[in-house]
């Protein structure tokens, strides 16, 4: 019976351990020397692209199929992360996790037809999308791989 007990207590031990780590999307990267998402804006400087590694909090996640996630910035505003060549994908329930993606980080002016997409991927309203006139810069980054911690 003292054996049984012991056993089952392993068991348990190596489930709970299991539950806690982290899953990989895309190409397996760890996260080591992974700087923060909000420092990333100053580490570029006036380069246009970038090849790295960040780590931040997931704000939201594409609603249709986590073809897309932002992750939060300390000014307020976000960073859409994208996944190369739409290989693969997130959960779309990973809002309020950390996160820590490779690839290559890049400042260009978003067109308004993708930023209406965005929107609506996003579950925005319909009325929210039309008020979507003008294209915008923004810091955004084409992800090799994400691991959700």
């Amino acid at each position: 019976m003292k054996k049984l007990f012991i056993f089952l207590l392993v068991l348990t031990g190596f489930s709970v351990a299991r539950a806690q780590t982290a899953a990989h999307f895309g190409k397996e990267i760890n996260d080591k020397k992974a700087i923060q998402a909000s420092a990333l804006p100053a580490k570029m400087g006036n380069q246009e692209e970038m090849a790295t590694k960040v780590t931040g909090t997931v704000e939201s996640v594409c609603q249709v199929k986590g073809c897309w996630m932002k992750v939060k910035m300390d000014n307020g505003e976000t960073m859409r992360v994208m996944f190369k060549d739409y290989a693969f994908f997130v959960p779309k329930d990973i809002a309020g996790k950390t996160v820590v993606f490779e690839g290559e980080a890049q400042m260009k002016t978003v067109p308004v037809e993708h930023l209406q997409h965005y929107a609506k991927d996003a579950g925005k309203s319909n009325e929210e999308i039309a008020k979507i006139t003008e294209p915008k810069k923004e810091l955004t980054f084409i992800a090799d791989g994400v691991l959700v911690k």
